[in-house]
């Protein structure tokens, strides 16, 4: 079957009346926080490039504030979530300790992924 990638598109995406109609507050809150660690994210990845890239000065400042905005939206998804900080935290430290013997880093071990099931 022979499908422009236009066609495709409008058969697969699901149309926002359905999503408007299947969507409840609390779905509606996940997905404000999750846009926001997102569009936040954006923000303190141009403030890296501008020095890295640009070699522009680094905004101490600004990248303070956009940290502090990830923790914002990360805190309300969390707590829309019912988890809390210390659980996410712990977990991290459980898969990279999983991942990376002794939590020495090697280029091997990042890459073998010992924490994930093979074939992901």
């Amino acid at each position: 079957m022979t499908i422009s990638h236009s066609d495709m598109v409008k058969a697969l995406a699901k149309p926002g009346e359905q999503i408007a109609a299947e969507l409840n507050a609390e779905d509606a809150h996940l997905m404000h926080m999750a846009i926001g660690i997102s569009g936040e994210a954006g923000e303190l990845l141009d403030a890296i490039k501008k020095q890295v890239i640009y070699r522009k000065e680094l905004d101490l400042e600004n990248v303070i504030e956009e940290l502090g905005d990830l923790e914002f939206y990360m805190e309300g998804l969390r707590q829309g979530l019912g988890i809390s900080r210390e659980q996410c935290l712990e977990a991290n430290i459980n898969k990279l300790g999983t991942r990376y013997k002794n939590f020495q880093y090697s280029n091997e071990n990042a890459q073998a992924r010992a924490d994930k099931p093979e074939g992901q």
